[in-house]
């Protein structure tokens, strides 16, 4: 459960002190384990309750109809090395292609120190929540020991952080290139085709031997290649888009009557 913690915040007005209001805070960060195992934070340290935070998620593989709701509190960068405080699925997702479902999730502290975690798919409405009492059995010591680990690890945490979110980041762009590949094959040249197919195995052999330093320099070279497909892409799809249709009236002859239809656009 999630513990307490109390501090004096002072209010100055003119240049002196006023009323001193005692306030009650998160002690420890509360997060999510994400892709990874790493923790990713929703509500920071010393933040004053009653709080809210809200921040979407969607899924990190194809099809994929359940994920995993696991709540943390501790300042460690990895998911393994803080508390897990609860834990819930939320089924029932449409199967559709990693990263396109959006889940939002909730995280909500009310001033009694109750923490609410919900979890809902905008795709279909399904949501669960877990509610967390406050209390958490942690004594201020056992606050202090997670606090001054953090401090302890902090450059192997960070250092672990950056290599899973540099696997993470490859293995999306080959994802997100070879589909962009797959759905456009027409409209890319062979030789570029060719150039990308090469530099997409080099990132994967990388992503495979765990090799950081490998799967950043193969994972620049791979977003190069990649802006020089999409422009390809794009300037095909816009040649195509410019070549007049049958029966379609050049520039200055007058249309054959008022039929067009307003372009509609929607916020991604």
């Amino acid at each position: 459960a999630v513990a307490l913690g109390a501090a004096i915040q002072a209010g100055v007005l003119s240049g002196e002190v006023g009323d001193i209001v005692l306030l009650d805070v998160t002690p420890l960060t509360l997060g999510l384990e994400t892709l990874g195992g790493v923790l990713t934070t929703l509500i920071a340290r010393n933040t004053t309750i009653p709080t809210r935070k809200n921040e979407n998620f969607t899924t990190a593989a194809n099809g994929q109809t359940t994920v995993d709701i696991h709540v943390l509190q501790g300042e460690r960068s990895m998911a393994a090395d803080n508390k897990s405080i609860g834990r819930f699925m939320l089924d029932g997702l449409l199967p559709a292609p990693r990263g396109v479902p959006q889940i939002e999730v909730s995280f909500d502290i009310d001033a009694n120190g109750i923490l609410s975690v919900s979890a809902q798919d905008k795709g279909t409405g399904k949501e669960q929540k877990i509610v967390i009492q406050s209390g958490s059995g942690l004594s201020k010591e056992d606050i202090q020991q997670m606090i001054n680990d953090a401090k302890t690890h902090e450059e192997e945490d960070q250092r672990r952080r950056a290599e899973t979110e540099t696997r993470n980041q490859a293995d999306s762009l080959v994802y997100t290139t070879e589909k962009l590949l797959q759905d456009n094959a027409d409209k890319v040249p062979e030789d570029l085709k060719t150039e990308v197919e090469t530099k997409i195995a080099t990132l994967k052999t990388a992503i495979a031997s765990n090799n950081v330093a490998e799967m950043q320099t193969a994972t620049n070279d791979l977003n190069e290649s990649m802006q020089r497909l999409g422009e390809a892409v794009y300037s095909q799809t816009t040649a195509s888009a410019d070549e007049p249709a049958d029966g379609v009236s050049d520039p200055g002859e007058e249309p054959p009557g008022d039929d067009t239809v307003e372009g509609e656009f929607r916020e991604v």
